[in-house]
């Protein structure tokens, strides 16, 4: 027996010298400067996990504006210098970013790949999403996103309902409730025939939603979804909702869903399930980043009594403007995509609540070896490594946003209150000031309709209720750094808010 275990400690050491020989990747000539870690494969990711922005701001300090880390397994070049992000860009032959977002759709939402090089579909994805995402599909989305937002805040008969009345709970809670009914619907349609149990079908998709969502960075990181079985069953009671058979019962389906990408013979290779899988991923698209970014725009609004001035009189301006009265029992407030767009006010609380709680991870991998020309001197990088791009670093940095953790309602407007376009780094003006939606030719396509969505959420708000917090006081709540390189993160803890019908002449 003591023979066996001394053989098994001798293949142990052996082992483990030849990880430390062969498995540790070694610095070549003409290469960023490189951190291994100290865990084989894991590398890095535990300190960039635990805190990504002062992780890379102590290697910035140490190795300066590039550096290489390793991060489960992969070889990331981090780039710091903001002046560099144009020059990056122009390299984008030698990088293959589709087919890595492509490839982690389909792990984690279990549908077979929809790359057209791969023969199950037809037709490029993201041509696709600007097609049905922006231009005149915009208009109708937002008309369709402002129509369902106020069937979902003022049910028939509310202003008969208690009216001076305070409602209290968390606001969290509440963004999600809102944003996800009214963002399902104009997704996925309505079925007239069944409201109150399409409802209820919702907010029940609502919590399958949560599940799977939070262990959505494990997918993404590579763990099969077996292993989470809750968030397993999550995923497919939400696709089964999704299933062409229960689409075809609804009205007003959007074109997003309708085009004949998803619907028709580009996915013919695809079953029911497998195509439904597909809409999954636009819900989560659509609603992982926008709900979390609904609650800070409001949260960030109530907290600061200028902010909720000045926004409620650029709403009330707009809407006189436009001819329309607030009345619960009357039209619906309508805004068109173009009024929507002359709101500086509402725009620059987006931008700031956003600058805030976005920690995006810009991400291109190469797909050969070649050298990255940059300002500050060429580097030579590999094959299947990664050059990332890590947003917060520059929307929390005081060179360009003067006190960067307060939120500042009118930091994204100039001195006439029109949008400020102008910021700088050491008095060079930036091209790339703001980030959170991605950047270059992968910048999100659906950015136009999310702050859209989340702006004719803050109008009716504003318009139709008073809002204060429970505790006036209350502290920002931290970010649950958990979706760290995933988009916008949610708040640790949810916070209480009360809110009332306006009175209305």
């Amino acid at each position: 027996m003591l023979t066996i275990s001394l053989i098994w400690g001798i293949v142990v050491a052996i082992c483990c010298c030849l990880w430390l020989i062969t498995g540790i990747r070694r610095r070549r000539m003409g290469e960023p400067p490189l951190e291994n870690g100290l865990i084989p494969y894991v590398g890095c990711a535990l300190q960039f996990g635990a805190n990504p922005l002062e992780f890379l701001r102590i290697n910035k300090r140490k190795y300066g504006h590039i550096f290489t880390c390793k991060l489960m397994g992969k070889y990331v070049h981090f780039i710091t210098n903001p002046f560099s992000y144009t020059t990056v860009m122009r390299h984008g032959k030698y990088f293959d970013s589709k087919k890595f977002n492509l490839a982690a759709s389909a792990k984690a939402f279990g549908h077979r790949s929809i790359d057209p090089s791969d023969g199950n579909t037809t037709e490029n994805v993201h041509e696709t999403f600007i097609r049905t995402l922006q231009g005149d599909a915009l208009n109708s989305l937002s008309e369709a996103m402002m129509e369902n937002l106020q069937y979902v805040m003022r049910p028939p008969g509310l202003s008969k309902t208690n009216p001076d009345s305070w409602v209290t709970e968390g606001m969290y809670s509440f963004c999600n409730k809102v944003m996800f009914e009214a963002g399902y619907l104009t997704l996925f349609g309505k079925d007239l025939t069944r409201q109150e149990a399409q409802r209820t079908s919702i907010l029940n998709n609502l919590d399958n939603f949560k599940q799977f969502d939070k262990i959505f960075p494990a997918l993404v990181a590579g763990l099969p979804i077996h292993v989470f079985k809750n968030a397993h069953n999550a995923r497919e009671k939400l696709a089964e909702d999704l299933k062409h058979e229960n689409l075809q019962k609804r009205d007003n389906i959007s074109e997003l869903i309708t085009t004949r990408m998803f619907l028709n013979d580009t996915l013919s290779t695809f079953d029911d399930m497998e195509k439904a899988k597909t809409h999954l991923a636009l819900l989560w698209a659509a609603q992982a980043n926008t709900l979390p970014a609904t609650f800070w725009c409001l949260f960030h609004t109530i907290r600061s009594s200028e902010a909720m001035k000045m926004a409620t009189e650029e709403v009330r301006k707009t809407l006189e403007k436009s001819g329309q009265k607030i009345s619960f029992e009357g039209k619906p407030i309508s805004l068109s995509q173009m009024q929507l767009n002359d709101m500086p006010v509402l725009d620059s609380i987006i931008k700031e609540a956003l600058r805030l709680s976005s920690a995006s991870l810009n991400i291109r991998p190469a797909k050969e070896d070649f050298t990255l020309h940059l300002e500050e001197g060429s580097y030579n990088i590999r094959k299947d490594d990664i050059i990332a791009i890590y947003p917060q670093l520059l929307h929390l940095d005081p060179e360009i946003y003067p006190d960067p953790l307060t939120f500042k309602y009118d930091r994204y407007l100039d001195e006439n209150g029109k949008p400020k376009n102008s910021f700088y780094c050491n008095g060079i003006k930036l091209k790339y000031y703001y980030m959170p939606f991605g950047w270059g030719l992968t910048m999100c396509p659906g950015r136009l309709f999310a702050v859209s969505e989340i702006k004719q959420f803050l109008i009716l708000m504003l318009s139709y209720f008073e809002m204060q917090l429970v505790d006036s006081q209350v502290k920002c709540p931290p970010l649950d750094q958990s979706r760290v390189g995933l988009g916008i993160l949610p708040p640790t803890n949810d916070i209480e808010f009360k809110y009332r019908l306006k009175y209305l002449m």
